[in-house]
């Protein structure tokens, strides 16, 4: 067999595979719209307010209640403990009052 045969049916073969991952992704959206449906209801039936989107540390939980030093409350130069916290970037009101201070402080 040639490699040039074996290129073609190769790069067929994930073509195929490409297709069939697009037409999952249709099904299993078109499925998870009656379960997100039923996540919405249960939301706003328990008042639920923020989404935890990491289990390991409490600044990281709901970024939205997080303060600038909880992640070095160790001391000031200490290394993050958990990978969260390097996905999770601080809530805009934070960074919006640190860089209104730092504009303050250096007039």
């Amino acid at each position: 067999m040639r490699k040039s045969t074996v290129l073609f049916i190769t790069q067929g073969v994930l073509l195929v595979l490409l297709l069939a991952l697009f037409v999952h992704a249709a099904v299993a959206t078109r499925n998870a719209a009656s379960r997100l449906e039923a996540s919405r209801s249960m939301v706003a039936r328990l008042g639920l307010t923020d989404l935890c989107l990491f289990t390991d540390a409490r600044y990281s939980r709901h970024p939205s209640m997080a303060d600038l030093n909880t992640a070095f409350q160790d001391y000031p130069m200490s290394f993050e403990h958990f990978p969260s916290g390097s996905l999770v970037p601080p809530p805009p009101h934070l960074r919006a009052r640190t860089v209104g201070s730092a504009a303050k402080g250096g007039r």
